[in-house]
């Protein structure tokens, strides 16, 4: 009897401890594996166009050229200084870090100046009214950031005019558009998926050139078109400009 009894006792007793240890032994909840790390960088790749703004100065200096002769005679220098703006429009392609491309460029300004003459008497006034820069560009991204230098062509218009000191009238005037080259380097920060805005410096190499001056008319001995004397100047221009840009293209791309 005792026997049957511990028997029965076993057996109950197994069968609670069965649903534990299934208990036990179900499957751990699932835990999803983490993503890859996805990086996303800026491109500097796609068609552009912007505008720009800031202030140059252009040393400028006259030398009178001697009838006959062709001595020079120095007639002093000026600083034309003012403030220009345009607009520009270009194409970037990117690869991997670097960042080439071209740009065409084109600006209102008003460069102006003035000295009296060592040699005439007169008053030389000189201006930049526009000028066009058509360039290169090679530069290194960090992501939204892009150093750059370029260098290419410049075209720039120039205007003389020499005033009697007496009366104040013009005396003679001369136009020119004088080609050049032309060297810089800017730094740009995209600040908006296609938007970015830069600083910019450029030189200008524009040598020096003989023009014919004509009179104004308002002297007997200045005839209106009238060839009144040849000056050789010389000059070159240095700017600093603000860019806006606005960019067609993708402006990020993921990286794993």
């Amino acid at each position: 009897m005792n026997k049957i009894l511990l028997g029965a006792i076993g057996i109950v007793a197994m069968g609670l401890s069965a649903p534990a240890s299934a208990a036990d032994m179900a499957a751990r909840p699932y835990t999803k594996a983490p993503a890859p790390m996805v990086a996303t960088i800026y491109d500097w790749s796609g068609f552009y166009i912007g505008i720009n703004g800031g202030g140059g100065t252009s040393r400028k200096c006259w030398d009178f050229v001697t009838p006959v002769t062709g001595v020079l005679v120095g007639e002093g220098c000026h600083n034309a200084v003012g403030g220009t703006v345009g607009g520009q429009v270009g194409y970037r392609w990117q690869s991997t870090n670097w960042v080439f491309g071209l740009e065409g460029q084109g600006n209102w300004a008003d460069f102006s100046g003035e000295n009296i003459s060592g040699a005439t008497g007169l008053r030389d006034r000189s201006k930049i009214n526009a000028f066009g820069l058509f360039t290169g560009q090679v530069g290194y991204a960090w992501n939204n950031v892009l150093l750059y230098v370029k260098g290419g062509g410049a075209v720039v218009g120039d205007r003389y005019r020499s005033y009697d000191l007496a009366t104040g009238l013009e005396f003679d005037r001369a136009n020119e558009s004088r080609w050049g080259a032309t060297v810089g380097a800017g730094v740009e920060f995209g600040f908006a998926p296609n938007w970015s805005v830069g600083f910019e410096y450029n030189h200008i190499f524009l040598g020096d050139r003989t023009l014919n001056f004509t009179g104004s008319g308002n002297f007997v001995i200045a005839p209106l078109g009238v060839v009144t004397r040849s000056e050789r100047i010389s000059q070159d221009v240095d700017m600093a400009l603000i860019r806006v840009n606005y960019r067609w293209g993708g402006p990020l791309i993921a990286r794993y």
